[in-house]
């Protein structure tokens, strides 16, 4: 079963970040993302998509995009329903974004030139295989760990422990 999103579009407010009583970091943000057509009237329609990030990249998210911002995310479709204040089921579909893709300079001027990308992700286990590699002009501001010994996993014994609070589902 295949459950992935690949999303581009601008950020329709500015995104706060939120902690959940045990300290994660969590921003639920909407993005606005352009149809490829144009509707009856010649004016392009976009759609609004729910989507959650969690952790470092909310974190980075708030700190860094604002309404307005041009995104790219990847991530899986979620689920879920809760009971409303008038006592009906209420559902939920909302995006949670394993990775976020600044596209757009700081000063989001919309120019493109001496832009980096920045990207926040989840996937914090070693190289991000989806990173471009070699020489970049000094653009990329993540960390490349070609070599075993510049790896800071490389001596991890076992598997990762990980917190039943701190999963977000």
């Amino acid at each position: 079963m295949i459950n992935r999103v690949v999303l581009v579009g601008r950020l329709t407010k500015d995104p706060e970040v939120r902690f959940t009583p045990n300290g994660v970091a969590t921003c639920r943000f909407t993005v606005a993302v352009n149809r490829t057509f144009k509707g009856q009237n010649g004016e392009t329609e976009a759609d609004f998509i729910s989507c959650v990030a969690w952790r470092k990249q909310a974190e980075n998210l708030a700190n860094f995009m604002k309404k307005g911002s041009l995104i790219g995310l990847e991530g899986r479709i979620q689920t879920g329903s809760y009971e409303g204040q008038d006592g009906k089921r209420v559902y939920t579909t909302d995006v949670v974004a394993d990775s976020i893709q600044f596209l757009e300079p700081k000063n989001g001027t919309g120019s493109s030139q001496g832009a980096s990308n920045y990207e926040s992700s989840t996937n914090t286990g070693g190289v991000n295989k989806n990173a471009p590699q070699g020489n970049d002009g000094g653009n990329n501001n993540q960390p490349s760990y070609l070599r075993v010994e510049d790896d800071p996993f490389a001596n991890s014994k076992g598997p990762m422990q990980v917190s039943e609070d701190d999963l977000p589902f």
